[in-house]
């Protein structure tokens, strides 16, 4: 495999949410941006190819879905992940989010517990809490920025609060953890002990670094009926205003009324430039995709390197899988000062910890997927103004 070149482009007055909206969302223009999870690189050639020939044919009426939109997809999935859902198991989603907000209100009814392993991606909170379900937070063992699970913590609180419906991120946004077989088998073998659904968001399944291996959830499952998985070319490969991406509905009976649900929504299908951006990148992003991770790699590497001389008790999670570096500034930041010393002081906008929930107070979350410049920055900026 040939790996392509990644290109950083300035994005700036683009319209975009990262580097366009610092105002709205931090109340400061001039701060480096490392929070929202998308990238500051180009998409690989060959989407970019693929959208021109689109646009030189020039009409742009009604189309149907491509079916080998979905062909590039379940190849991608058995030759990276040994993943093989059936092709009528797939349907649209604009997003995994609203996928994810879909299935809890067919899942559920107002009042049952949804249950989350906190710290965690906050739309989860919100698919729970904008439902009226009750939201049940299962917190991770952090053991020295190694998370892991405490099953006998999380079989109790499904049990102890009527949950319906576990959203899962895997890998683990934002403390980069790949999940274990061992760990997604126990995970699975609870739920379906106490009927419950798995919601297993896995977007990131491809941002996983050398020596972990991404298990898609319904593979480590007894029933891998009762896993619904959320998968899309969005976050591998930078595409996420295509808003595309795919949920596999194993059983008959849910995808029956997933069917009916999005019907007279009339949201059973996306726009062609989607289709077309995703399967050209399940068709040649390979070698841009390896480009990434190293990229990634080093950019963790720099940041580590940094702390670990100018704060050395700053505790950096290890990065198995994502792009997103969670650091434990507990030793440096008092509780509620978290804006003050890293927007106001430091400029940097990024995504912090008690977004997460509680248990993530004191923490920051970095995006690595810039240039090594911008990571470089930031750490410095960290070491300057939280070591005094």
């Amino acid at each position: 495999m040939e790996q392509e070149k990644l290109v950083y482009t300035d994005r700036r007055n683009t319209g975009c949410l990262k580097w366009d909206e610092l105002k709205a969302r931090f109340g400061e223009d001039d701060l480096l941006p490392l929070w929202i999870a998308d990238m500051d690189f180009k998409a690989p050639a060959l989407v970019a190819q693929r959208l021109h020939e689109l646009c030189d044919h020039g009409v742009f009426g009604y189309y149907k879905t491509p079916e080998s939109y979905y062909t590039a997809f379940l190849n991608w999935e058995r030759e990276r992940h040994g993943y093989e859902p059936q092709r009528d198991w797939l349907r649209y989603s604009p997003g995994i989010v609203a996928g994810i907000n879909w299935l809890v209100t067919l899942l559920t009814r107002p009042g049952d517990g949804i249950i989350v392993m906190t710290p965690v991606y906050y739309p989860f909170f919100y698919a729970v809490r904008d439902h009226g379900r009750t939201l049940v937070e299962s917190p991770l063992v952090n053991d020295g920025g190694v998370y892991t699970v405490d099953f006998a913590r999380f079989e109790r609180d499904i049990t102890e609060n009527n949950v319906k419906v576990f959203i899962l991120s895997s890998p683990h946004n934002p403390a980069g953890r790949v999940w274990q077989r061992e760990e997604l088998a126990r995970m699975c073998e609870i739920c379906e002990k106490h009927g419950v659904v798995i919601l297993s968001d896995e977007i990131h399944q491809d941002l996983v670094q050398p020596g972990h291996k991404h298990l898609p959830t319904a593979l480590a499952a007894g029933k891998p009926e009762k896993v619904v998985t959320f998968a899309s070319a969005s976050k591998t490969f930078n595409l996420a205003g295509f808003n595309n991406a795919f949920v596999v509905i194993p059983d008959d009976e849910l995808r029956a009324k997933f069917d009916a649900f999005v019907k007279p929504l009339h949201l059973t299908a996306g726009s062609i430039d989607g289709y077309v951006a995703a399967q050209a990148a399940f068709e040649g992003g390979a070698g841009w995709l390896a480009s990434l991770l190293e990229q990634v790699r080093e950019n963790d590497g720099i940041m580590r390197a940094i702390l670990a001389e100018g704060l050395p008790c700053a505790v950096v999670s290890p990065l198995e899988g994502t792009y997103l570096q969670w650091i434990d500034l507990r030793a440096y930041l008092k509780p509620g000062e978290e804006e003050e010393m890293i927007a106001r002081r430091c400029r940097l906008a990024v995504d912090y910890g008690d977004w997460f929930g509680p248990v993530g107070t004191g923490f920051i979350r970095v995006n690595l997927a810039t240039k090594a410049e911008h990571i470089r920055a930031a750490a410095e900026a960290l070491v300057r103004e939280l070591k005094a």
